[in-house]
């Protein structure tokens, strides 16, 4: 049974996400976290959800709080409940968007991404879990940040892309993967070396396959054309941003039509 009255976190909402009088930040916060484990999607899912990235947004919840958060999230990696572990790297991607950031929180998800089996984009009583698109939301948004090698990031795309796994993608999984990976090549430092580097264990992996062809190798090749495109047309760093030419365009293009060009 949910440990949360969705229906106070409606009111909120309804309210224009004011904090309701006499109730302090700190409780709110710890219920909102709690109810982005709940195995309930109304609740994982719903009006919780919509609350605790509106309060983000607009630095209700400020710094100390989503460190705080943030620490909560990073330990769920290790939670031995699907939906607590897919939609920590949901909760984080709204932190680490504000600017936050903490290296324990990129070891513990750096761990988690390409390890994760249950790779189910929804579930019919669990809701959404959406392991891989969630991951790769984070994992563009900790490529664009500062603190953070971006190729540590491509290699860490391959690593998911190259884990064994019978499930094939069919939730727009490989379009986010690719979406992130985009963003990670927007980053002006990266040499035309770097851009195109971390093709080369995905090449090695293709050339020694027989048919038939497994999920994983699926899910590559279809990231992998989708990136194609995003390095032709650019790539929007946010949702709602203009898209971004990619600094090394034509070599990154150049290069997945060579791996490609193996199927």
């Amino acid at each position: 049974m949910s440990t949360i009255e969705t229906t106070d976190w409606k009111n909120i909402a309804a309210d224009g996400y004011a904090l309701p009088s006499g109730r302090h930040l700190d409780g709110l916060v710890e219920e909102l976290a709690a109810a982005l484990r709940d195995p309930d999607p109304e609740v994982r899912d719903g009006y919780p959800y919509v609350v605790l990235r509106t309060w983000i947004e607009r630095d209700v919840i400020g710094p100390e709080h989503r460190a705080g958060l943030g620490a909560v999230m990073s330990a769920r990696f290790d939670d031995p409940e699907i939906q607590a572990r897919t939609f920590a790297p949901l909760v984080l991607n709204m932190i680490v968007s504000r600017g936050d950031f903490d290296h324990e929180w990129l070891t513990t998800f750096s761990r988690w991404y390409p390890a994760e089996t249950d790779l189910r984009g929804y579930h019919a009583e669990l809701g959404w879990l959406h392991a891989a698109a969630h991951g790769a939301d984070l994992l563009g948004t900790f490529g664009l940040h500062p603190q953070v090698a971006p190729t540590a990031m491509l290699d860490l795309a391959v690593a998911r892309l190259l884990a064994p796994t019978s499930y094939l993608f069919d939730q727009e999984e490989d379009d986010r993967l690719a979406q992130a990976i985009g963003r990670v090549l927007t980053r002006p430092e990266l040499t035309e070396e770097q851009t195109v580097a971390w093709l080369a264990p995905i090449e090695a992996d293709f050339a020694d396959l027989g048919a038939p062809i497994p999920a994983y190798v699926s899910n590559c090749l279809r990231t992998l054309r989708g990136l194609y495109i995003l390095a032709d047309l650019g790539v929007r760093r946010t949702r709602s941003s203009e898209r971004v030419p990619l600094p090394h365009r034509v070599a990154i293009k150049n290069r997945l039509a060579e791996v490609l060009r193996l199927h």
